[in-house]
Parts: structure tokens; sequence; C-alpha cells
């Protein structure tokens, strides 16, 4: 008696939703010749209204699907009423013969949301099949000796060493000579350690007093830069008197006789004539600076 009214009543139900999805399809490269431990994509494509969504909470989880089959990765993404899913599988299934397994379909929702409410729509993804082959055959042919079952080794391309070790011994030497203008550069042993460069620290701190503001202060802390590096070098207070015996027991700075005298009478004004002024005048900061540096190159020649 209540039997039509009851089918009545789920035909009811399931109109909307057949309205709703208008297809699913399962898409493998191929289904058959796939051995232990292969890799199978799938590809579900589903056909729905526009509006609806596939919910992320019904798709498939990654993990054992049966005892031969796990799901590796599951990627989704959604083309205008296209929904697709993207299925990646491991197969362990040690096969003896060809055979074709089943793998299991699931369920999906789709749902679309409106003022009016939300709607859901199922969606069965069917089972389908998968052709397994076996690694080796179940019984070769009887051999009499058991050796004979055994495959050779390849062979290998011979490689010839020498360039190889050419290369080696080429870099090795080119590391060594590097190592060896380090520490001659360095003063490492079993090479002398090298005095200072006196000229060497007063170009650096006239380089950087000049990078600063001009000022008298600074103006005068370059030239005393320039004045110890002199000192260190003669071993003694070196004033402009004894410019020219310096110069005679050090003939690598002769070429810079100009500039140093210039200096001397710069510094002279500076210092003990009361005019910074006229002495920046006569010989600007820069100036000093190149003729520290001029004193350096020829210092390092030496």
């Amino acid at each position: 008696m209540f039997a039509l009214p009851l089918l009545a009543l789920v035909l009811l139900a399931a109109g909307p939703a057949a309205a709703q999805l208008h297809g699913v399809e399962v898409r493998v490269p191929r289904t058959f010749g796939y051995f232990l431990g292969d890799l199978v994509e799938a590809t579900i494509v589903i056909e729905a209204e526009p509006g609806f969504v596939l919910q992320a909470s019904s798709l498939p989880q990654p993990g054992p699907v049966t005892y031969w089959l796990d799901l590796r990765r599951v990627e989704a993404r959604q083309e205008g009423t296209r929904h697709i899913l993207r299925l990646t599988y491991q197969t362990f299934y040690a096969a003896i013969d060809a055979r074709s397994l089943d793998v299991p379909g699931f369920p999906l929702v789709l749902s679309s949301g409106t003022d009016h409410g939300a709607t859901t729509a199922p969606v069965a993804v069917p089972s389908w099949s998968l052709g397994l082959s076996p690694l080796r055959e179940v019984q070769p042919a009887r051999r009499a000796d058991p050796a004979e079952y055994l495959r050779p080794d390849g062979l290998g391309p011979r490689l010839d060493p020498v360039p190889a070790r050419n290369a080696a011994l080429a870099l090795g030497a080119a590391a060594l000579l590097a190592l060896v203008s380090l520490a001659r550069d360095r003063a490492w042993w079993p090479f002398r350690p090298r005095p200072a460069r006196a000229f060497a620290d007063a170009a650096r701190r006239l380089a950087a007093l000049g990078r600063g503001p001009e000022s008298e202060q600074g103006y005068r802390e370059g030239l005393l830069a320039l004045h110890r590096g002199l000192d260190a070098k003669a071993g003694y207070r070196l004033l402009a008197d004894d410019l020219d015996a310096f110069l005679a027991r050090h003939p690598a700075y002769r070429p810079q006789r100009d500039g140093l005298a210039r200096f001397f009478a710069a510094s002279r004004l500076a210092f003990f004539g009361g005019s910074v002024a006229e002495a920046r005048h006569r010989l600007p900061l820069a100036e000093a600076g190149a003729t520290a540096r001029a004193l350096a190159v020829a210092e390092r020649a030496a």
C-alpha cells in the first residue's frame, strides 16, 4: 500500500540531483601492462551545472585503498562546469600471470550555495579495471647448470682517465701557486715578515679623511698622518731640512720630492704659521692624499 507513494518520493528527491549532474568519466592512459610498483595516473572528469563546487571534505585521502593498491596523490581543479580530479595510484600486486583487478570507486559531493540555501548533489565515481602483468615467468625452462639462469653483467664504456688526471694536476698546481702567493703576501712561514708599510697606512687615513666633510681639524689630521708615515720610514722625526738626506738614503721616493717639499711647506704654515686656510690653498688635502698614494706604490715596489 505504501510502495507507490514511497517510490514517488524517491523519484522526486533524485530528480534535482540527476539534473545537476551531467556525467562522470574515468580516464587512464591505458588499462593494461602495469607491473609491481608502477604508478598509475587516473583522471576523473565530472560535468555539472554552473554554480556547483566540489566539496574538499569529500575528496579521497591518500593512503591504502586495498591490500594491493595505494593512493599516493590527489589534485583537484575546476574548469567552468567541469570538475577534474587527478589521482596517482601505486600498485603492489605481485602478479604471477596477467590478470585484471578492479580499482574501487568512491563517492563525492558537489554543493551550490544560494540566497535560498545550499544544495548538494552526490557523485558516485565508478570502479574501473587495471591490467597487471608478472615481472617474470612462473616456471622458467629447466637448465642443467643453475648458473645459466643468471644474466651476464652489462659492459660499461671504457673511460680514459688521462684527461681527468691532467685536469686535476693542473688545478692542483694552480691552487698551490695561489697558496704560495697568498703566503708571500701575508708573510706566512717560510717567508720572512716584512716591515709595516707606513705610507700605505698614511694613504688609507688620508683617503678616509677625504671622504668626510672638510675642516681645519681634519686637514691637520691628514698632515699628521703623512708626517707619521715619513717618521716611521726614516726612523726618526723627519723635518723639512732632512728631506734631501732622506731621499738620498731612499732613492725609490725621489720622484715625489716636489710633492714632499710642498707638503712640508704647507705643514709649516698650518702648524707654525697659524694659517690653515693658506696651507689648504697651497696643498689641498686631495693633493696630499695623492702624494701619499704615490709613496705607498713606491714603498710596495721597494
